[in-house]
């Protein structure tokens, strides 16, 4: 597999250096997020903008936040956590989980119901602390 190491340091220049209003998020939003062109099995973004849709699970500050990638493909298991999202069924990947800065958000998609978001805490309580 191929990867455009070169196009994503442009554009994550530019997401750096951009003078933009914060972004404000909060804790069970859904956002189209920059993840970048990464390293091995971590999880890429996708298409010009290296973006792919990003749970906020936990905000730590005014500019950054605990986010967990998310995936439309077919997984199962205990790192993938089902859940729906404008009627389609996604799963939440918690072995992705990263600290990001509010700069990396583009778009805000929705934001989980209580059911979903209980899914997701209890499937990272379940996974990191046992």
């Amino acid at each position: 597999m191929n990867k455009n190491f070169d196009d994503w340091i442009i554009l994550k220049e530019n997401i750096h250096e951009k003078n933009q209003k914060p972004r404000f998020f909060k804790e069970r939003q859904i956002w189209w997020c920059a993840l970048g062109e990464n390293i091995g099995t971590e999880t890429n973004g996708k298409s010009e903008f290296f973006s792919r849709p990003v749970l906020i699970y936990k905000k730590l500050s005014q500019n950054t936040f605990v986010g967990l990638a998310m995936t439309s493909k077919d997984k199962s298991g205990s790192w993938y956590v089902p859940i729906t999202q404008h009627k389609k069924e996604t799963k939440v990947v918690l072995s992705q989980i990263r600290v990001m800065d509010e700069k990396r958000l583009y778009k805000l998609m929705g934001e989980l119901d209580d059911t979903d978001w209980q899914k997701v805490v209890d499937g990272f309580k379940t996974l990191y602390c046992p």
